[in-house]
């Protein structure tokens, strides 16, 4: 396995970075996943635009995109698979112990591994946590993640694949990786960006190939909705068919159904949507 760090190529074996850098020392960094399927990405300049946003958002350099791009195809070239995980770090760099940053530059590392095709539909918790739509970070795909390894590993001992939080005032925000639609009498609905919420790139597309709306959605109307399904850079558009113990018989029901096809007609017909 190859991966790129910091210019070249490297194996993944001996592939160093500084044990003070700032990503790891106090989690100053932002990343990006990108589908690659048979060798090519999908949707990479909508992906390096966030990067560039994320960068701007937590005060790190603006980042080479045209160097960006050169990695991931290098490390895609070098690592052939039939479906995988292309990873983009962005870090803060070599720093001294503690929150203020160095002055050495930031680190690059972009790595790809092996995906499985998830399954159409999966069941899903919702966590006591919130999601915070007034933080520093808010918007910011960062790689202070804990938060979502802690509600992740709670999903997990659930039988669940996702956990989704509500935001401070008790409005639906998103997943530890994903975001939520939910079909009300009728009509496809998603949280807003204000919510707190990751402006997600799967999210984006699905709100313009299906002509989903944005609306402020109260934590318990997922009691309430008649199809839920969650939308990922892996998960593209995937079925919910249990919310803690509500059951969704029949998932994908059929506006989830229609917007998995959609999906996969469009997505399949521009690789960089």
């Amino acid at each position: 396995m190859k991966l790129w760090v910091d210019g070249g190529l490297q194996d993944a074996a001996t592939a160093r970075v500084s044990v003070l850098d700032h990503g790891l020392t106090v989690g100053d960094g932002i990343f990006e996943t990108v589908k690659v399927t048979a060798g090519r990405t999908f949707a990479l300049t909508r992906h390096l635009e966030r990067l560039a946003r994320s960068a701007r958002g937590l005060g790190l350099p603006e980042p080479d995109l045209d160097e960006v791009r050169r990695a991931c195809a290098a490390v895609v070239d070098a690592n052939p698979m039939k479906l995988g995980r292309l990873r983009i770090t962005y870090t803060g760099g070599l720093s001294p112990l503690g929150s203020e940053r160095g002055d050495t530059g930031p680190t690059l590392i972009v790595a790809l591994g092996e995906a499985g095709r998830r399954p159409d539909s999966t069941a899903v918790i919702t966590v006591p946590w919130t999601r915070n739509e007034r933080g520093a970070l808010t918007g910011l795909k960062t790689t202070s993640y804990a938060e979502n390894v802690v509600a992740l590993a709670r999903a997990r001992e659930q039988g669940a694949s996702e956990a989704l939080f509500a935001n401070t005032v008790g409005q639906l925000c998103e997943g530890t990786g994903s975001n939520v639609f939910v079909v009300l009498e009728g009509r496809l609905l998603t949280p807003p960006v204000s919510s707190g919420c990751l402006a997600g790139i799967t999210r984006a597309l699905a709100v313009e190939w299906t002509g989903a709306e944005e609306a402020d959605l109260p934590l318990d109307v997922l009691e309430r909705a008649d199809e839920v399904f969650l939308t990922s850079t892996l998960r593209d558009v995937q079925a919910v068919h249990r919310i803690d113990g509500r059951q969704l018989p029949g998932a994908p029901g059929p506006v989830t159904a229609k917007a998995m096809r959609v999906f996969d007609e469009r997505a399949a017909s521009d690789l960089d949507p």
